[in-house]
């Protein structure tokens, strides 16, 4: 552990920040989390349903994201610190405990632990930072979240739409709020340039939570399969076994294959990485991540049911979730390498084009098309040498 300095929490910039393993095992309470959302969107497969399960995942993504912005600058090794992300994770887990509820009896829980979240985080940096350039960016940050957790709390109190509506407004401050600059009458505006981060440390830290989506896709799959097998297995239900499984791998593949390396590389050497870390990880990754939690949930009702058809909501699980994670990372490429990727765009075509002929076809044929044509990305992908073009 680094000695000296008792009050100087700060990450020593003189090599190459790397992730601890306090901050992945804060990461595991969010395993939890998006297992939630999961479940609240299979229970819940409808627009509205789909609408809420996105505000949920935005108020997780910030109180993760946030952190994690938090740990690019502080030493994780450091015991305050430590500390902090020990409390973090208990609200969290609070937090998620109560996501299905959110709309229900348990919503001021939900709006609570994030303001707690939100707002705690910003005090403790900005007294830690006593002294450092980095208070006034954590000042104005601590004002724009006193009013998005105000609006949180609020929202847990309130029941009916008002409850969506506030959530939703807490949301969009905390998203805006870097977009802005954290702007604070008083107390002026943050530069990107004065977010000294260490961008391969952030671009690791948001790969991390690709994983975690993707991790619980497969438990998803797994845990479908064994309820299955307590019983008489059918062929097409081997066969949407084997769909899912290759789709989640090929939403890794899309990601992972040469994509996440190369930003990671782009961000660690740009001369603003406080930009890109806001464009393309803070404000695109939780599209990926929405697409794949989208996708689990597809893949749980196709496994459930390979033979239905004509069910909407089965449509806008399988071809949405893909739609939708394909025009994140389509999104993630513009931002890093500003390259438009058009057999992405041309995906996402096909995708709309099947949506058309969903209520005709069975969802093991919904799940197979959508696998289809995330393997045909990758392919293109794997066959593009360029970096622009990967």
């Amino acid at each position: 552990m680094t000695q000296a300095r008792p009050f100087d929490l700060l990450r020593e910039r003189t090599r190459a920040a790397r992730v601890t393993n306090v901050e992945l095992t804060f990461d595991l309470v969010y395993v939890f989390a998006v297992t939630q959302l999961s479940h609240h969107l299979l229970h819940r497969p409808t627009l509205a349903g789909a609408l809420q399960t996105a505000v949920l995942l935005g108020m997780v993504w910030l109180a993760w994201a946030y952190t994690a912005w938090v740990t690019n600058w502080l030493d994780p090794e450091r015991i305050p610190v430590r500390l902090l992300l020990f409390a973090l994770a208990a609200v969290s887990l609070m937090m998620s405990a109560a996501l299905p509820t959110a709309f229900g009896r348990w919503g001021l829980i939900v709006g609570g632990a994030y303001a707690v979240m939100q707002i705690g985080r910003s005090i403790f940096m900005v007294i830690v930072l006593r002294g450092q350039p980095l208070q006034a960016n954590f000042q104005r940050i601590l004002a724009w979240c006193v009013v998005s957790g105000a609006l949180a709390v609020a929202g847990g109190i309130v029941t009916g739409p008002a409850r969506g509506w506030l959530w939703l407004a807490a949301v969009c401050v905390d998203l805006l709020g870097g977009v802005a600059g954290f702007y604070t009458p008083g107390l002026g505006r943050s530069a990107t340039t004065e977010w000294t981060i260490e961008g391969g440390h952030l671009a690791e830290r948001c790969q991390a939570f690709i994983l975690i989506a993707l991790g619980e896709s497969v438990v998803i799959i797994g845990a479908t399969l064994s309820g299955l097998l307590a019983t008489t297995v059918t062929w097409a239900e081997i066969g949407a076994f084997g769909t899912a499984v290759i789709g989640s791998m090929g939403l890794w593949w899309l990601y992972f294959d040469r994509s996440a390396g190369e930003a990671a590389a782009v961000i660690a050497a740009s001369p603003d990485p406080g930009r890109m870390g806001r464009t393309a990880y803070h404000l695109i990754h939780p599209i990926m991540v929405a697409g794949i939690i989208v996708v689990g949930a597809g893949d749980q009702v196709v496994l459930s049911r390979p033979g239905a058809t004509g069910v909407a909501s089965t449509a806008w699980l399988v071809l949405g979730g893909t739609a939708l994670f394909i025009a994140g990372h389509a999104a993630f490429k513009m931002a890093v390498w500003r390259v438009i990727s058009w057999p992405r765009l041309g995906a996402i075509a096909v995708l709309g084009l099947l949506g058309l002929a969903a209520p005709d076809l069975p969802a093991l044929a919904l799940g197979v098309c959508a696998t289809v044509v995330v393997v045909g990305v990758a392919v293109v992908d794997y066959r593009s040498h360029p970096v622009a073009t990967a």
